[in-house]
């Protein structure tokens, strides 16, 4: 049984080749999902965006190539590759594209009560 889909089993490859989006368009790939993590590439073409939401879970974005501005809480954040940021659970966050980029989204979810 495979817990990782849409991605290939014992291969080297480069996440970024992965996803690729035309202009206009936000594209998702999941990885992994289930109750305790999210695991998804995203490429965002410039100009695109998610706008302001929260999530229960902490959001750790990675970024693959290009560059993001992430605002969280009010705060914006300029981000490129090779930089990660964590959105923390229930803090409205949102992600606009300043030129194209690609990026890899971990969400982890609390299993039970604190």
């Amino acid at each position: 049984m495979s817990y990782l889909k849409n991605i290939s089993h014992e291969r080297v490859v480069k996440l970024a080749d992965e996803i690729d989006a035309a202009s206009g368009q936000v594209v998702s790939k999941t990885l992994a999902q289930n109750e305790a993590v999210s695991v998804t590439l995203f490429a965002f073409s410039k100009g695109e965006e998610i706008g302001t939401h929260a999530s229960d879970g902490d959001a750790m974005v990675f970024i693959l190539e290009g560059c993001a501005e992430l605002t969280i809480d009010g705060v914006k954040y300029l981000c490129s590759p090779g930089e990660s940021i964590v959105m923390p659970a229930h803090k409205p966050h949102a992600v606009y594209a300043e030129e194209d980029f690609k990026m890899l989204l971990t969400v982890v979810f609390p299993l039970g009560k604190d």
